[in-house]
């Protein structure tokens, strides 16, 4: 890395997580912490993606705010806060400022911050807090991998309806995408009896071939992984 390079992991107020109007957690925050913190139902896409984060070494070291400002299309932490509908809160020299992660994304391993910003926290909605949601890799073996493919799904359900919905793949495109389509497409449908279409999902993806897999592949078990976390939501 030219020039310098400070460590602000340090920073008592850049860590750890705090619940207010909304759930705020700390830029500096490590995977292991968000594993083990006791966080309702909605945050367990997150802590399955705490769990899949390369190994102990890396969940004990790693933070989820730099797993953000990777901005990789394969970053395990991006689809479970895109389904929670994150904030990302901004501070520099001329002020703070937040910015809906979905819109923060610009491009593989780009983020839009400006000149002199550092990133200080997550802010989780209190609406998001309520309902369940799940997180699924899929990669060439269980862990220490890349993804192939990866889904975030929440959901809200009463009375054995789905109310609302959030789902996100990663790895299927240059940046990790919501499916706007799908959620109001599973929006009304009965949580024992989903029924994905496709053609809800594939229009947004832009897959490509690797040594990973071939994007027909990616597409294919995009549409499988959120079926089966519909099948773990509803338990």
């Amino acid at each position: 890395l030219p020039g310098d390079v400070v460590d602000l992991t340090g920073v008592p107020a850049l860590r750890g997580i705090t619940q207010g109007a909304g759930l705020r957690i700390g830029a500096c925050t490590t995977w292991a912490e968000i594993a083990e913190a006791a966080l309702p139902p909605a945050l367990m896409a997150l802590q399955q993606a705490a769990l899949q984060v390369g190994g102990r070494q890396i969940q004990n070291a790693g933070t989820i705010g730099g797993n953000i400002c990777n901005a990789s299309p394969a970053a395990d932490g991006i689809p479970p806060l895109l389904v929670l509908e994150a904030e990302l809160e901004l501070v520099s020299l001329t002020g703070t400022r937040r910015i809906a992660l979905e819109q923060a994304l610009i491009g593989p391993r780009k983020l839009a911050l400006a000149p002199g910003e550092v990133l200080v926290a997550i802010h989780i909605p209190q609406p998001m807090l309520a309902g369940a949601s799940a997180f699924h890799k899929l990669g060439t073996r269980s862990h220490l991998v890349i993804s192939v493919v990866m889904g975030a799904l929440w959901l809200a359900v009463e009375g054995g309806t789905i109310t609302r919905a959030r789902a996100a793949i990663g790895s299927c495109a240059p940046t990790a995408r919501r499916l706007p389509a799908l959620e109001q497409a599973l929006t009304g449908q009965p949580i024992a009896e989903v029924q994905i279409d496709p053609a809800m999902i594939l229009p947004v993806l832009a897959p490509i071939t690797d040594i990973r897999a071939t994007a027909e592949y990616r597409a294919q078990t995009a549409v499988s992984l959120l079926r089966r976390l519909c099948e773990r939501i509803a338990g």
